[in-house]
C-alpha cells in the first residue's frame, strides 16, 4: 500500500530590500536636517542683519552660560547628599525636603524682588529699583553685568547662584529648626538680603565702583550664605542629645565643656554629595565669564581644581596628624573649602596661587571647625561655617594678595580675565587691592549679620525657630514630615 506523502510547506521569504532598516531612517532624517539647515542659512542671509560669525558667537556663549548654570544647578543634589549623609538617620527626610524646596522658594522669591533689587538699576549704589518680577523686557536689566547673552539667560545663571546662597545655611541649622522657619528665611534670604549686598558687588554698585572683585562669589555667594548659617546656628542653638540617665535631653555640649561626638549616618551619601558638589564648581567659576572664552575657562578649571586638591590634602595631613587616622569628613570639608577660597580670584591669579590659596584654606577649615565646636559652642552640623564664611572670607582677602594685574600674562598670550584688579601684595602690588577686598568683607558682613538677626529674631517671635524637644529626639522626619527616611531598616537610635 503505497503511503500518501506529506504535503510540502512553501517557504516565505521576504524579499530583501535594496535598504536596510537603518538607511530607511537615516536617508530621510538626512533630507530633513539639510533642508532645515538650508533654510536658517537662506534666512539668515535674506533677512538677519545679524553677521553669521556673530550669531554664532552669541549662540555659543548663551549654550555655554546656560550648560554651567545647570552644572550650578546641579549642585543642589551635592548640598542635599552631603548634608543628609553627615546627619543622623532620623532626620533624612527632612534635610532632603529642604534642600529640594530651596530651589522653588529661590525661584519665586528670586522672580518676584530679588533680581530686581540685584540689576535693576546699575546707576544705584545701594539697590536696584526697577524690574519687579522679571519678564526680560527692560533692556537696562543685567547692564552691569557687561554681556551680550539673552537676559533669560543671565537670569537662570543668577538664580542659580541665589539659589546656592539658600542651601548653604541647610546644614548649619539642621536637626533642629522648623520647616516652616526655613521655608520663610530661605524667602527672605534671597528675595532681600542677597541682593542687595550682590548690587554692591555685581549689580554696579557702591563696591563695584571702588574695586572690589569678587569673580565668582567667595562674598556674595559663600560669606552671606555662611553669615547667615553663623546667626541661624546661635540663636537656635546646639541640638539636644539623649544621655544615659533618666532619658532626659541635656544639650549636646556640657557644662565642662566637653562635648558629644553625633557623627552621621552615612558617609558613602555625604562622599556622593561632595564630588557632585567639585564637579558642580567647574561650572561655577568657568561659568562665571559669562561667554566661552576658551583660555579664560580652562585657566579657571584649572586653578578651581588645584585649589581643591590642596584644601583637601592640607585637611587630610592636619587631621591626620591630630587624631591619628585621617578624617572622611575633615578630607571633604577640605575640598569644598578650597573650592570655597579660589571662587572670588579663579579668573586673576596663577595656577602656583591657587595651589597656596587651597592650601591655607585646608588648615584654616581644620581649625575653624574645632573652634567653633568646641570654643564657641555653635553646633554646626556640617561644618558649613567654616567651609563658606570663614574661607569666603579668606578667598576674598587672597584676591588683594595674588591677583596678578590685568597687564600681566596670564594664560599663554592671553592676559588677566579682564575687568580685574590691581596687582596683589604678592604680585608686586601695594595693600590697595587688599584694603578694598577687606572693606568689602567687613560691609557685606556687618549688613548680612543684622539682617539674619533680625529675620531669624522675627520669625522665632512668630511661627517659633525650633522644634520641641520631644520631636527633635524622635527626629524631624516623624515630628516635620510624619514619614521614615528609612522605613523597615532596623536603627541604631542615637
Amino acid at each position: 500500500m503505497k503511503l500518501e506523502s506529506k504535503p510540502k510547506l512553501k517557504e516565505l521569504k521576504c524579499k530583501k530590500s535594496w535598504l536596510s532598516l537603518n538607511w530607511k531612517f537615516c536617508l530621510p532624517l538626512t533630507a530633513i536636517t539639510v533642508l532645515i539647515l538650508s533654510s536658517a542659512a537662506v534666512a539668515q542671509t535674506s533677512t538677519s542683519p545679524v553677521k553669521p560669525s556673530l550669531s554664532l558667537q552669541l549662540a555659543v556663549d548663551t549654550v555655554w552660560v546656560l550648560f554651567t548654570g545647570c552644572l550650578v544647578f546641579f549642585m543642589n543634589a551635592g548640598f542635599a547628599m552631603l548634608e543628609t549623609g553627615l546627619c543622623r538617620h532620623k532626620n533624612a527626610v527632612n534635610i532632603l525636603a529642604q534642600n529640594f524646596i530651596v530651589f522653588a522658594v529661590a525661584t519665586v522669591a528670586f522672580w518676584v524682588i530679588g533680581c530686581a533689587l540685584m540689576f535693576g538699576d546699575n546707576t544705584n549704589p545701594l539697590f536696584g529699583t526697577k524690574g519687579w518680577f522679571f519678564d526680560g523686557t527692560d533692556q537696562q536689566m543685567f547692564k552691569s553685568l557687561k554681556s551680550s547673552v539673552p537676559q533669560s539667560a543671565l537670569f537662570f545663571f543668577q538664580l542659580v547662584f541665589a539659589g546656592t546662597a539658600a542651601t548653604i545655611f541647610t546644614g548649619a541649622v539642621a536637626e533642629r529648626i522648623k520647616f516652616i522657619a526655613f521655608f520663610i528665611f530661605s524667602f527672605l534670604l534671597i528675595g532681600i538680603s542677597y541682593p542687595i549686598t550682590g548690587h554692591w558687588i555685581w549689580g554696579g554698585g557702591w563696591l563695584s565702583k571702588l574695586g572690589f572683585y569678587d569673580f565668582a562669589g567667595s562674598t556674595v555667594v559663600h560669606s552671606v550664605g555662611g553669615w547667615a548659617a553663623l546667626v541661624g546656628a546661635w540663636l537656635l542653638g546646639p541640638r539636644l542629645y539623649k544621655l544615659e540617665s533618666r532619658g532626659a535631653p541635656i544639650y549636646r555640649y556640657l557644662k565642662n565643656g566637653s562635648n558629644i561626638a553625633m557623627p552621621g549616618h552615612n558617609q558613602s551619601m555625604a562622599t556622593l554629595g561632595g564630588f557632585i558638589l567639585w564637579l558642580g564648581w567647574f561650572g561655577f567659576n568657568a561659568g562665571s565669564t559669562l561667554k566661552a572664552d576658551p583660555g579664560a575657562i580652562a585657566h579657571i578649571l584649572l586653578t578651581t581644581n588645584m585649589a581643591a586638591a590642596t584644601g583637601g590634602i592640607a585637611a587630610t595631613l592636619i587631621s591626620w596628624r591630630r587624631f591619628g587616622k585621617p578624617e572622611l569628613t575633615m578630607i571633604i570639608n577640605g575640598v569644598m573649602a578650597g573650592l570655597v577660597s579660589i571662587t572670588a580670584s579663579s579668573a586673576f591669579v596663577s595656577i602656583r596661587s591657587a595651589f597656596w590659596i587651597g592650601l591655607i584654606a585646608g588648615i584654616l577649615v581644620f581649625f575653624s571647625v574645632l573652634f567653633i565646636d568646641t570654643k564657641l559652642k555653635i553646633d554646626d552640623p556640617v561644618g558649613a561655617i567654616s567651609v563658606h564664611l570663614v574661607n569666603g572670607i579668606w578667598g576674598t582677602l587672597a584676591v588683594g594678595l595674588f591677583s596678578v594685574g590685568i597687564e600681566d600674562k596670564l594664560r599663554n598670550n592671553a592676559v588677566q580675565f579682564a575687568p580685574g584688579p590691581k596687582p596683589g601684595l604678592f604680585c608686586g602690588g601695594g595693600l590697595e587691592q587688599f584694603l578694598i577686598q577687606l572693606l568689602g568683607i567687613i560691609s557685606v558682613g556687618i549688613f548680612t549679620f543684622v539682617f539674619s538677626a533680625l529675620a531669624w529674631s522675627a520669625i522665632k517671635a512668630t511661627v517659633g525657630l525650633r522644634v520641641s524637644p520631644q520631636a527633635e529626639l524622635d527626629g524631624l522626619d516623624i515630628s516635620e514630615h510624619d514619614m521614615d527616611g528609612y522605613h523597615g531598616f532596623e536603627k541604631k537610635q542615637v
